[in-house]
This record gives structure tokens, C-alpha cells and sequence, in this order.
């Protein structure tokens, strides 16, 4: 079995133009959104709302089928990416975050009919975006005992599904509570 590849802390920033031209780090690095110098977790995050804004009309069972395909795409491009660049998780790698921020938003899902209006949308896209961040930095159990007991590129995605589905839950508790 291979050896884990190291943390992000001893590896140097990747050259600009290597990810903007190789395909796997290209995507992985959320379209260059990875390459902020500040915060690429939560600016590949913010890559998630075109996503967003292109899969909310899909039926419930199509968005599931869609964050699927995006899932397993996700955990190939990560570890691909991760693995060329020789080191686990790499700050910038924040495809998994697109994927977590969409899962963040399934209460939202027009086909639902729990946020109605553009600005009952807009509300509740910038409480899926704050409560996923909270979840994904702090890493609340299993949250964290995931992300460290999982390698590869499923280890990547992992943390950020789970962040995801617990932001998810929050913000659907929310809306039910403001709907009473």
C-alpha cells in the first residue's frame, strides 16, 4: 500500500502558470479560485453559486444525481491533483468545496418550495455559504476524525460532503423554525 503524501505545511505555494495550465489542478484548484493567497477555501466556495445558479432547476432526484456525478468526479480530480503536486489536501485544492457548498444548499432546492422568492434565495444562499464555512473550518466530530483517517482524493472530498450535509441540516432547521 502507498504511503500517505505529506500535509500541506512543509509544501510551497504551486507555480501560477502550472495550475492554470494542467487540466487536473486547473479544476481542482476550482478554476484558479485556489490560487487566492488569502482564504481559497472560501473563495472556491464562492465558485459554487454558478453551479448553484445552473443546477437549482433540476428536480430533487436530478440534483442528487448531479452532486453524485460531481462527488465522484471530485475525489478523481483532488487526489489527481493532489498527487501530482505530491502532498495531501494541498490549501488550494477547494473543488471539494464547490461540491460542499452545493450539498450546503439542498434545503434551497426550488422543487422544495421552503425558500420562495428571490430574496427568501438570497438570504438563505448567504446562510448556506456562512454555516458551511463555519462547519468546514472547524471541522466539528466526525467531521475532523474523517478528514484524518482518509487518504486520496475521497479524503479530500470527505470532510466537505460531511460539513455539507451538517450545513444542510442547520440551514433546513432554520428555515422551518423561521416558517412557524
Amino acid at each position: 500500500m502507498a504511503e500517505p503524501l505529506p500535509k500541506t505545511s512543509a509544501f510551497p505555494r504551486p507555480p501560477r502558470e502550472l495550475v492554470l495550465t494542467t487540466p487536473e489542478h486547473f479544476i481542482a484548484f476550482g478554476f484558479g479560485a485556489g490560487l487566492a493567497p488569502r482564504g481559497p477555501g472560501t473563495v472556491g466556495t464562492l465558485v459554487g453559486l454558478p453551479f448553484w445558479l445552473l443546477l437549482m432547476w433540476l428536480p430533487p432526484w436530478g440534483f442528487g444525481v448531479a452532486l453524485l456525478a460531481l462527488f465522484g468526479f471530485g475525489c478523481w480530480i483532488c487526489g489527481e491533483s493532489a498527487r501530482l503536486l505530491g502532498v495531501h489536501d494541498y490549501g488550494g485544492i477547494v473543488f471539494d468545496e464547490i461540491v460542499g457548498f452545493l450539498i450546503a444548499c439542498l434545503p434551497l432546492l426550488p422543487a422544495l418550495g421552503l425558500a420562495q422568492g428571490p430574496r427568501a434565495m438570497a438570504l438563505g444562499l448567504l446562510a448556506a455559504f456562512a454555516v458551511f464555512r463555519l462547519f468546514d473550518i472547524l471541522k466539528p466530530w466526525p467531521i475532523r476524525a474523517f478528514d484524518r483517517s482518509i487518504h486520496g482524493g475521497l479524503g479530500i472530498m470527505i470532510d466537505d460532503v460531511l460539513a455539507g450535509f451538517f450545513s444542510a441540516a442547520v440551514l433546513y432547521g432554520g428555515i422551518l423554525f423561521l416558517q412557524r
